[in-house]
């Protein structure tokens, strides 16, 4: 398999994360609202070849997994433990900090984010042994509607 959908379930919004294996790079960063979880996966899914789907196994990722099952044999279920405290970390490596920003408290800078893409490239990079190469700008406050 060469590309991989990751996702960072949640109750009201999903980070996804599609990216491919072999060349170690993020195409792909989106929050999606957790309703069009599925619509969105089916599209991704069936637009490419060689694509495995890879879903945290917290947040309520047991009413997703019921519905994902249908992507078998391709679905995996990874661990997804502190994903998103560690994504906060990550936050950093991808958007460093420059100028006086440095002297300020770190933690002021990812207040209103939403970190759930960065916990799904968490949970890929955790389950693959591998870090990706962010090669698109994550936009942390995608929101698809």
């Amino acid at each position: 398999m060469s590309r991989v959908i990751t996702i960072d379930p949640g109750i009201s919004k999903c980070g996804v994360i599609i990216a491919d294996i072999k060349e170690k790079k993020v195409y792909e960063a989106v929050v999606i609202k957790s309703h069009l979880l599925l619509q969105y996966v089916k599209k991704k899914y069936q637009s490419g070849k060689n694509v495995q789907l890879l879903i945290g196994n917290g947040t309520s990722s047991k009413n997703y997994i019921k519905y994902l099952n249908q992507f078998e044999p391709d679905l995996i279920i990874a661990e997804e433990k502190n994903s998103t405290y560690r994504a906060k970390q990550r936050y950093f490596e991808i958007f460093p900090l420059t100028g006086i920003k440095c002297f300020l408290p770190r933690e002021i800078f990812i207040l209103n984010k939403n970190l759930d893409a960065l916990a799904a490239l968490i949970i890929m990079e955790d389950y693959f042994k591998i870090k990706f190469d962010v090669s698109v700008k994550l936009k942390t406050k995608t929101w698809l509607k």
